[in-house]
């Protein structure tokens, strides 16, 4: 039962307080509460309710003061209100009995309550909400729809309804202290409600479609031939695309790898698990669909394998191809029927993109099915709430370990740095150095390629220069990786090609730049085993952030830094990437929570 097919007043109230059923109601907690209930002590420096005699009422300039008898404690307090309004002159009379609300604070032997409240009833607490609405208005609406029987409904746990119920209609201990804020139970059951929310719509979300083929082709013989062996990641993932592409129903993954992880052989893999039927790969550069194409003719001499990119022929048929490899040309091309589609760096395409190239292959209500990859670790907690949405496989090794220093500098090491950059160049070795503008400007406190690139000109030989506009870029990133030594860029190589000779990357005014980012750039260095080094130049003194990096070089501990430091985007809705997804949930600290929200979804479909 929908709570928004209520009455139209109801629905209007949930629209302006922008929730769309009940959890979303009950995620909306208390900012406080007001203790109504007549207790026999006295609490300092909390409000609370007293049941009072007006004992003597006195005037001066700008208050009113009160001696009053508690009954609930027996014993003397005084009141004071400054600055009264008229009406308060006459709102208390000498031996008359009030219920009243304040804070008390009590110094030299004296207790005293700020601005007395009168109140018309006790015994009970009431929520205070900061909302859209009124407070008296939100809580008519609570008690309407936050009952044990719509959040059952909903599928929330006993276990958290009972909290929740607890949090909008506390008992005599409520889960909120003063100060404090709420407790750790009253925590849990928040965040595991809205967890649960968003997880139940982002499965609402998922398409299921039939898929063209099952699939079953072998793998493990090609496997063998290989002059390495796969790591146990490696074949883990391989597994899972195996049993997605049995089933009738088309796959749908994310393979998600650290820079380095081996994903361009579970993606061979995968073309080898869809023959006899053709696949198609879609890459978002030139340069990277070249090198896919480099490794697949290389990996897979029985597999017939074809690039395709703007330059390539529109006339020339594509039918006699088991693997078809290309950039966004390939939405512009009439394509032959594939089991199999699968895309690389799948960030840098637009979700049209992406849905276009599986439907320019569809047949009627059938798809292909679909692998996307990603070279951009994400936290484990991410990958848990985006298995709602899709499923994901994590490629957290990578065959061989690199040996890449990561230090911080200033402008006091420039020398250092100097004598560095002119030993690797010395030694056939290629340095990065990226900065964060193309041209001057006076903003930013870091010089630009254009400032920067006659002094390194006028110091080396075969200095390239590229940015994001530059029309020339993949060229140029070409002709460095053959004949150059250093290159000036921004972050345009982040993701991409392939520096065998890669040993040193300067990162100018790095705090400037997320951590994973970062990370992307470093992994520019050392592909090949080379001892690598990344320097991370920054004007700042101190960084917490930076610091923090240079301890690890895991990407997907690194994306949970990341996360710490700045919170991620939204699957829902597609929002920002910066900026808070959520109201009570730390994706930076509640994997244990998430963890438990996707284990009670997955026993509730099994049920």
């Amino acid at each position: 039962m929908s709570i928004l097919a209520n009455e139209k007043a109801d629905r209007e109230r949930f629209q302006r307080l922008n929730i769309e059923n009940v959890i979303g109601l009950a995620l909306l907690a208390p900012s406080g509460y007001d203790d109504r209930r007549l207790r026999p002590t006295l609490y300092e420096h909390q409000s609370q309710t007293i049941d009072a005699t007006v004992e003597a009422v006195s005037r001066t300039a700008h208050t009113l003061q009160l001696s009053l008898f508690v009954h609930n404690f027996g014993h003397k307090i005084e009141a004071v209100i400054f600055r009264p309004k008229p009406y308060m002159l006459r709102q208390f009379i000498v031996d008359e009995r009030y219920y009243l609300y304040g804070k008390i604070e009590c110094a030299g032997g004296r207790c005293q309550m700020t601005h007395p409240q009168k109140v018309t009833s006790v015994g009970a607490m009431t929520p205070r909400y900061k909302t859209a609405l009124r407070t008296d208005v939100m809580g008519r609406l609570v008690a309407r729809h936050i009952t044990q029987k719509a959040l059952s409904e909903a599928g929330l746990p006993e276990k958290v309804i009972t909290l929740v119920m607890k949090i909008h209609f506390p008992s005599d201990e409520p889960l909120y202290r003063s100060g404090e804020g709420y407790t750790q139970e009253a925590l849990y059951a928040l965040k595991f409600s809205e967890l649960f929310d968003y997880m139940q719509r982002l499965r609402q979300k998922r398409h299921h479609f039939t898929a063209l083929h099952q699939l079953s082709g072998a793998w493990e013989a090609w496997s063998k031939t290989l002059p390495f062996t796969l790591t146990p990641e490696q074949l883990t993932t391989i597994g899972d695309i195996k049993d997605d592409l049995l089933k009738e129903t088309a796959a749908r993954r994310m393979i998600v790898g650290d820079v380095g992880s081996g994903k361009t052989m579970v993606i061979l893999a995968a073309v080898m698990m869809a023959r006899p039927h053709r696949s198609i790969l879609m890459a978002p550069t030139t340069i990277l669909a070249n090198q896919l194409f480099e490794e697949a003719h290389k990996h897979l001499p029985s597999i017939r394998v074809v690039l395709v990119t703007n330059k390539t022929k529109k006339k020339q048929s594509l039918d006699e191809y088991d693997l078809i490899v290309g950039t966004h040309a390939l939405l512009y091309r009439d394509l032959p029927e594939a089991a199999l589609v699968m895309i690389d760096e799948q960030h840098r395409f637009g979700t049209a993109q992406r849905n276009r190239l599986e439907k320019l292959i569809a047949s009627e209500q059938k798809r292909p099915h679909l692998l996307q990859f990603s070279a951009t670790p994400i936290p484990r907690t991410q990958a848990m709430i985006d298995s709602a949405h899709i499923d994901v496989s994590l490629i957290t090794q990578t065959p061989f370990k690199k040996d890449i220093t990561t230090d911080i500098i200033h402008k006091a090491d420039f020398p250092a740095l100097m004598e560095h950059i002119k030993a690797e160049v010395a030694l056939q070795h290629q340095v990065l150095l990226v900065y964060p503008l193309v041209e001057q400007s006076e903003a930013l406190n870091y010089q630009s390629i254009e400032e920067a690139r006659s002094f390194w000109e006028t110091r080396f030989e075969e200095v390239y220069v590229t940015h994001g506009k530059d029309k020339a870029k993949e060229q140029v990133l070409l002709d460095f990786r053959e004949k150059g030594n250093i290159l000036l860029a921004t972050t345009v190589v982040e993701v991409g090609i392939s520096l065998p000779r890669l040993s040193t990357v300067v990162i100018v005014g790095a705090e400037r730049l997320g951590l994973s980012t970062l990370h992307q750039l470093r992994g520019r260095v050392s592909r090949t085993g080379l001892k690598g080094y990344c320097y991370l130049f920054t004007n700042q003194d101190g960084s917490e952030r930076l610091d923090a990096f240079t301890t690890t070089d895991n990407g997907f501990d690194i994306a949970q830094l990341d996360l710490r430091f700045r919170q991620s985007g939204d699957l829902l809705t597609g929002k920002s990437q910066s900026g808070k997804r959520f109201l009570w949930v730390d994706m930076a600290e509640d994997e244990a929570v998430v963890k438990e929200v996707k284990s009670y979804i997955e026993e509730k479909i099994e049920r």
